[in-house]
């Protein structure tokens, strides 16, 4: 006799009337138990209680599951199927599954979730329609989210990239908000939602403000990609102290087709920063080449200027008053070559 097939996993629960079709009918063929694995297997290795029973499952079989180890409880009402081991993204999506049927991921696990920015609290974040107490895990934060501020991001319900940045810019500075939207940008998380769009639906939710200076910030700020914590510090320390803004991490070719990328460099002028983190610059081979770099370029024309980030921690105003001469005096060369010309 031949072997049965082995069962095929249906896809995630799209609703509650088309889900448990499916899970009945691998049920009938494969038994119950790898029913519940092929659901746990789209879901990172959980189920619900809810889900259980909509897939046909009595509470009687739940609870001897849960007696013999094939069921381990992570939250009320929420399993991990025939292991004890969790992984973060299993964590977040037991914190919706425990939340109710319309929770999502939201604030800054949520951020965390979409990569725009880091969070090492072990409290997760999670946004539902209706007032509901949260727990030692779990932060339920108590708001509407419509379906176009929703996503499912790698089998998760998230909010929108968007609706994240919005929800954190009521309790997180300009800063933190333009590097949000900075990441966002940078890997092309784009949605059918604008944050404009939001703005219009929003004007006077709490962060409205925060998230309009920082669109307005990026509007007026010059490309280029910020390659280390450093750089991302240095446009909020210039915007600080007035002082203009510049390029990041440009190539610069010089006749002899040489090409460097410097981290920093003013359009219209020849002055150059270089940011120098440790983690860029250490070691004795790297901080040859630096010098050897710097060299090349003085000869050429250019000025290039070391800022540290224990300078730029313990000297801010000394640090901006020689920033402000390099630069007055760059724009006082470049009337007089136009002059000139």
């Amino acid at each position: 006799m031949a072997s049965p097939s082995p069962p095929r996993s249906p896809p995630p629960l799209p609703a509650e009337s088309a889900l448990s079709v499916e899970y009945r009918r691998l049920a009938r063929t494969h038994g119950w138990d790898a029913a519940i694995a092929a659901l746990a297997e789209n879901q990172h290795g959980l189920v619900s209680r809810d889900q259980l029973r909509q897939i046909g499952l009595k509470e009687s079989a739940i609870d001897r599951r849960c007696r013999v180890g094939r069921l381990h409880p992570l939250h009320h009402a929420v399993f991990r199927v025939g292991h004890r081991i969790v992984s973060r993204q299993g964590r977040w999506l037991g914190a919706v599954l425990a939340s109710g049927p319309d929770a999502v991921l939201s604030h800054w696990s949520a951020a965390a979730l979409w990569m725009i920015r880091p969070n090492s609290r072990s409290r997760i974040d999670v946004t539902v329609p209706h007032r509901s107490r949260s727990s030692r895990a779990v932060y339920r934060h108590v708001s509407e989210v419509p379906p176009d501020e929703r996503m499912r991001e790698d089998g998760i319900p998230v909010t929108s990239v968007p609706r994240t940045t919005f929800d954190l810019a009521a309790t997180e500075d300009v800063e933190t908000v333009v590097a949000m939207l900075r990441e966002a940008e940078y890997r092309e998380l784009w949605d059918r939602l604008s944050f404009w769009d939001l703005l219009e639906r929003y004007p006077r939710k709490r962060g409205s403000r925060t998230v309009r200076l920082a669109l307005e910030y990026l509007e007026e700020e010059p490309s280029g990609p910020r390659r280390s914590p450093l750089e991302e510090r240095f446009s909020p320390f210039l915007r600080r102290h007035r002082l203009a803004l510049p390029l990041y991490n440009i190539p610069i070719v010089l006749p002899n087709g040489k090409r460097y990328v410097v981290d920093c460099r003013w359009p219209g002028t020849r002055e150059i920063v270089e940011l120098d983190g440790w983690q860029g610059h250490r070691g004795k081979v790297a901080f040859r080449q630096d010098r050897a770099r710097d060299r090349i370029l003085h000869v050429h024309g250019y000025s290039v200027t070391h800022i540290t980030w224990n300078e730029l921690e313990d000297e801010p105003e000394r640090i901006a008053a020689d920033l402000r001469v390099l630069l007055r005096n760059a724009d006082a060369i470049r009337k007089s070559a136009r002059s000139v010309e």
